[in-house]
């Protein structure tokens, strides 16, 4: 009797991850409780699933490869990948390449998520259209996910499976010779047809787009440390690849407007400058300027001195409309600094400070990290965090791969198993300012963590109640005349059927049972088995519902819901043709 209860439970949660209107994590606390109200679920190990080795683990991975964000390894694969040139099939490739190496080793929609700012401006760039490039890289980082063990939850999920079946859980890179392959096929499928399959669409306009903004006005004062001393405005295009335009000089107090190229740089020179905000940056490090209005803040009286740079949005009934910052004493008043301004299609003439400020406008901001964002609101400002404008920041690449491969290296030769490992690795992420303390939490995907969490209990209900058997039983009597690869191809088919309509995790949580019993049924080894359901949770090309990466491109790539279709059933037959032999070979039965 429990298990038709039990499958009842599972058929409503099925129904409510399709219709999308509830959120998974709660529908997986829903099937929770009606589980507990029937008795099939002890209380006393209702909650059990929060601390399961998967959900420590996927949480700790997410920290670590904010920390890896922040640590600037993406910047400068970023940076390698706006080298390759204007060939669109080269750059479709290199941006798959980036995203699936990424997706690898940190959360696939982080991945995503840092590598589609790249791929919408060379597309801008090139005058191509965004739909090209956002499609490849979602289903790249999906793709990539399945390469390693801690690159998707489904591989950690199945891990622990693992280990409850045999006592041990798959490795960081038994994963990999499968998973590598999958992808370097999918990679190729994508850049050498797959995108010329995806229909022309123009993109609707993101968060960030509604407050599109052109350059930045700003001021950058020359150094001792500056490479600009004693060179000539010419020369600055010679010394940065940042595309600025001078706009001013100012030597001694006095405002040259147009300042000759021959013109010769002297020490503490103010230069006018308008530019946008990547290119600033890459002055800053390039030249080693200064930004005029970055001026030392005074200690509050928590002597705090972390300062960030941030931007923000003047709002409508903000108290800075018509004034400027001379005129609001912005650094006494306020706390802070104006670093520069940018205002739609309007040109500036005015020095920075002299700026009157009015609605819209955008504005670069210094401040003490934890009362900057007040601050603004305070103002009537909208801070726009979302742009992830990180101006001077010091980059900690050796330290944070250092951190990483120890973590690596404690997994792979089994002193530590993974959830500890990398959970110890997250922690001195924070201890050594890889990534800021407020980051820690904000970088967890909290529904994704609920989501786990109530789901492990529901699918031990289905294990327990006999339901899992069950529905292997009928997996087997289907399959009774059909080789062992027919029904490893039926369990994948499956797989990948359910993980695009529902989360992957949860899709890996009720398929690892099944699988189980059906491996125990014919006698072979569960690994083929388990690995067929990683592979097929992974996989989730047919819909911008099943994945969260291809709901985060669809917007930007203009797409419709059958456009997934187009390009992602060719692909999901690829990965069925040849994941199967590929797996009974490196997983024998």
């Amino acid at each position: 009797m429990d298990h038709y209860i039990v499958f009842g439970v599972l058929i409503l949660a099925l129904a409510l991850f399709a219709w999308g209107r509830i959120r998974h994590d709660f529908v997986a606390l829903i099937s929770l409780c009606i589980l507990l109200i029937f008795g099939i679920i002890d209380p006393d190990e209702a909650f059990n699933g929060f601390g399961h080795p998967a959900v420590i683990t996927v949480a700790a991975v997410l920290v670590i490869g904010k920390a890896l964000e922040f640590s600037g390894v993406v910047d400068l694969l970023g940076k390698w990948v706006m080298k390759i040139g204007t060939n669109l099939q080269l750059q479709i490739f290199s941006l798959s390449v980036l995203v699936a190496v990424a997706s690898a080793f940190m959360n696939n929609v982080g991945a995503l998520a840092i590598t589609m700012p790249i791929a919408i401006h060379m597309a801008r760039k090139n005058g191509n259209p965004p739909s090209y490039f956002m499609m490849p890289i979602a289903f790249a980082s999906l793709l990539g996910g399945m390469t390693t063990l801690i690159g998707t939850p489904p591989n950690i999920i199945i891990a622990t499976f693992r280990a409850d079946e045999t006592g041990e859980p798959f490795g960081m890179f038994n994963f990999s010779p499968v998973g590598v392959a999958l992808t370097i096929a999918g990679v190729a499928f994508i850049t050498l047809l797959g995108w010329r399959l995806i229909p022309k669409r123009a993109a609707k306009k993101s968060d960030a787009e509604l407050f599109d903004i052109d350059d930045y006005i700003t001021e950058v004062e020359v150094t001792k440390e500056s490479k600009l001393k004693g060179t000539s405005i010419a020369e600055i295009g010679k010394l940065s690849k940042a595309d600025v335009q001078i706009l001013g000089l100012v030597r001694r107090g006095e405002r040259i407007h147009a300042p000759e190229p021959e013109e010769m740089l002297k020490l503490n020179d103010i230069i006018i400058i308008e530019t946008d905000a990547q290119n600033l940056k890459t002055l800053i490090e390039d030249t080693g300027v200064k930004l005029v209005g970055g001026k030392k803040l005074r200690k509050d009286a928590k002597g705090s001195e972390k300062i960030i740079i941030t931007e923000a949005i003047v709002m409508a009934d903000s108290s800075l409309i018509e004034r400027t910052a001379t005129s609001l004493r912005m650094r006494g008043r306020y706390g802070i600094n104006l670093l520069a301004v940018a205002r739609r299609e309007q040109k500036i003439h005015r020095r920075l400070d002299q700026v009157i400020f009015r609605t819209g406008d955008v504005l670069l901001l210094q401040g003490r990290e934890h009362i900057i964002y007040d601050t603004i609101t305070s103002m009537g400002c909208l801070p726009l965090a979302r742009r992830g404008l990180r101006l001077g920041y010091k980059t900690k690449v050796p330290l944070a791969l250092g951190i990483f491969a120890s973590a690596i290296v404690f997994v792979v030769t089994g002193l530590l198993p993974v959830q500890v490992s990398f959970t110890i690795a997250a922690i001195v992420m924070v201890l050594s300012r890889v990534l800021p303390l407020k980051e820690f939490y904000t970088s967890i995907d909290w529904p994704v963590i609920v989501l786990l969490g109530a789901m492990i209990p529901v699918g031990i209900a289905l294990e327990t109640s006999g339901g899992a058997q069950l529905i292997a039983n009928a997996v087997l009597n289907i399959g009774d005349s059909m080789q062992p690869w027919g029904i490893l191809a039926i369990i994948l088919t499956v797989t990948m059927l359910l993980s695009s309509v529902i989360n992957n995790a949860a899709t890996v949580v009720l398929m690892a049972p099944i699988a189980i019993g059906v491996a125990k049924g014919l006698g072979f080894s569960v690994d083929p088995f388990l690995m067929i359901v990683a592979v097929g949770g992974s996989c989730a090309f047919l819909t911008p519902i099943g994945h969260q990466s291809n709901t985060l491109v669809m917007g930007p790539g203009g797409y419709r819901f059958t456009d997934y279709t187009i390009m992602g059933l060719p692909l999901t037959i690829i990965i069925i043709l040849l994941s199967v032999p590929l797996i009974m070979w490196v997983w024998p039965l």
